[in-house]
């Protein structure tokens, strides 16, 4: 069962990078358009733009409110996608980890491990729904049933944490403390109970 986890990682691991090199080649490719003195109503350039302006166009808006220049949206993009793509991997590591060690936890009759690796889990799923919401607040209404998902589940413990910590300009940087907390507690349940 367990190589079958390290199967399922290694598919997912090649799933997510040729995705980020698929993002970083049409971020580059609209970058070039941009550019380029080419035709802005040729077939290639409309193409480019309407394959690109979902993921450009939100982050061109949040830019423009920060005063930031929105050209560089495309790079932004690029960051965010390694981002998201980290913590996506981060997320199935962990989620395949907690598996498996529940796996051999409950086959070896360990409880406490086995409430370790659960507990492990936990944190990491909490993790994932905290970023998940960061990412998509950014172009993402709160009317979405997803969003409105992500608003109950993390609400409890980011409001708390956001009354404390003031903004740095245009952004909340609760979120980001909360989740370097999360990956603390992470640390603390693998250093203790999951050592047994």
């Amino acid at each position: 069962m367990l190589p079958l986890l390290g199967l399922l990682y290694l598919i997912i691991w090649y799933v997510v990078v040729l995705t980020i090199v698929g993002l970083i080649l049409l971020m580059l490719l609209r970058l070039i358009v941009n550019q380029a003195d080419l035709n802005p109503f040729g077939w290639f350039a409309m193409s480019v733009r309407r394959w690109t302006d979902p993921l450009i166009n939100p982050i061109r808006r949040a830019l423009g409110r920060g005063g930031l220049d929105p050209k560089y949206a495309p790079l932004v993009a690029i960051l965010l996608g390694l981002l998201f793509g980290y913590f996506a991997l981060e997320f199935v590591q962990n989620v395949l980890l907690m598996v498996g060690g529940v796996i051999q936890s409950a086959g070896a009759g360990a409880p406490l491990r086995l409430l370790g690796y659960l507990l492990y889990g936990v944190l990491a799923i909490y993790t994932l729904l905290i970023f998940m919401r960061i990412v998509l607040s950014w172009g993402m209404s709160q009317v979405n049933p997803l969003m409105r998902f992500l608003l109950r589940a993390t609400d409890p413990v980011l409001l708390p944490f956001r009354r404390l910590i003031p903004p740095v300009g245009m952004f909340d940087i609760s979120p980001i403390i909360v989740i370097f907390l999360l990956q603390l507690f992470q640390k603390a349940v693998e250093g203790t109970l999951l050592r047994m």
